[in-house]
């Protein structure tokens, strides 16, 4: 009798565990370890970098994108003082925006001594919207990432609109992905340029699987950079499909603050994300 009823009760555990473990599976995630390309505090970062950094710390932001500036890629910081200072803020410096010009080594070395995980072109190395051409870009960003890869680095391309014009019949962006390898030249898409481009990022996603890790999370309204929730960008229905683009991580972009500064802008940004559940 006490085994029956020893054997009843364990059964009833095992099912009530079933029920938690499945909620728990299937339970909504909030959105976490939202990143930053610093072109959104560019005037702020030149005058003080290390403040502005405690200032975007301060909103909960986990991972860095710089970008070059007239002070180099880190707003007059050095390499190491640009890690460390983003390491004592609880952050992670992640990647850097730059150009492949005849400083390219310099800032393959600065990245490297940085201790980023990316660097990331973010513009066509060579003028002209035709497929000849970018099938030429496509080979020296291969190129590139062979370099990044001695330096212990991964190679990344940042789109705008441009890329999605049409030569011969071919969008010159598709160009690109088909022409790079995926071990050398990873994507980071700027999802609000896409969208303007009159683009649907969600086909990118299914037609080339796993080549996005990098995203610019970038809402718009037309050619406007806006506010979460103010353009047309569908930000938590790309949020639930990360995974099949491959994202590890993604940086929210702003270029103009309708809500009067970047610090603002970022602050509505960052409360609308922590009310997605994807």
């Amino acid at each position: 009798m006490n085994k029956r009823r020893d054997f009843l009760k364990n059964m009833g555990a095992l099912a009530v565990g079933s029920v938690l473990l499945s909620s728990y599976k299937f339970a909504p995630k909030k959105v976490s370890n939202a990143g930053i390309q610093l072109y959104t505090f560019r005037q702020e970062m030149l005058k003080d970098p290390q403040g502005t950094l405690k200032i975007i710390a301060d909103l909960g932001i986990k991972q860095i994108e710089s970008a070059a500036s007239n002070k180099g890629l880190f707003y007059g910081l050095t390499p190491k003082e640009m890690k460390q200072t983003c390491k004592d803020l609880g952050m992670t410096l992640r990647s850097a925006h730059c150009g492949i010009d005849a400083n390219w080594q310099q800032t393959i070395d600065q990245a490297a001594e940085s201790g980023q995980e990316y660097l990331v072109c973010s513009s066509i190395p060579y003028a002209g919207d035709t497929v000849a051409n970018y099938q030429k870009i496509a080979e020296r960003f291969n190129k590139a990432g062979e370099e990044c890869q001695k330096a212990g680095l991964k190679f990344g391309y940042h789109n705008h609109d441009y890329e999605f014009k049409v030569d011969d019949g071919l969008v010159l962006y598709d160009v690109l992905l088909v022409n790079t390898d995926p071990e050398l030249v990873s994507m980071e898409m700027d999802l609000g340029w896409v969208v303007a481009a009159g683009k649907d990022p969600l086909a990118y996603f299914k037609e080339y699987p796993g080549r996005f890790p990098l995203w610019h999370l970038k809402d718009m309204k037309g050619r406007n950079s806006v506010e979460f929730g103010n353009g047309t960008l569908d930000i938590k229905g790309l949020l639930t499909q990360s995974k099949d683009a491959g994202m590890k991580y993604f940086f929210i972009e702003q270029e103009e603050y309708p809500a009067g500064s970047p610090a603002s802008s970022m602050k509505i940004n960052m409360e609308y994300l922590s009310k997605l559940d994807v």
